[in-house]
């Protein structure tokens, strides 16, 4: 498929950047985690990083993947929604302090939640997760793809 871009074609110029990116992508989409629940993490860190590309591509999978839309309408204000576990929250709030690095690394306590719901391999995953993400938002933001 042929994307188009308000500024540069980074693929195009990057090639083999994109394409290892891709691939990195690829290994925490076939990993341990789920594909739905990548999607709501994914879904949320395109939030905070304002990436309309990304917001409507997850957004359109977790519908299509048939997610409760009043948890998919309530997503930027999970902490006081009743439709995430106790499990999203602890990833929900670990990406979010990941996304927003300038305020501090993220705290202890975020952290030592996540070890009540992900083993070490999880939480790597998770991690790794919420970086390629990040990547992939300041592409879409800095470079501006045009919606589908």
């Amino acid at each position: 498929m042929s994307q188009k871009f308000h500024r540069v074609d980074y693929p195009k110029h990057v090639p083999d950047a994109f394409r290892g990116l891709y691939a990195a992508s690829t290994a925490v989409h076939n990993g341990v985690l789920g594909k739905a629940f990548l999607e709501l993490i994914f879904l949320r860190v395109s939030q905070i990083n304002g990436c309309a590309y990304c917001m409507d591509m997850h957004g359109g999978a977790l519908r299509k993947a048939g997610m409760e839309p009043r948890k998919l309408d309530t997503l930027a204000g999970w902490r006081d929604s009743r439709f995430f576990d106790a499990r999203e929250g602890a990833a929900l709030a670990w990406a979010e302090q990941l996304t927003t690095l300038p305020s501090g690394a993220p705290a202890d306590a975020t952290y030592e939640a996540l070890k009540d719901h992900f083993d070490e391999s999880g939480i790597a995953e998770l991690t790794m997760a919420v970086a390629t993400i990040n990547a992939w938002n300041r592409l879409g933001v800095g470079m501006q793809p045009i919606l589908p």
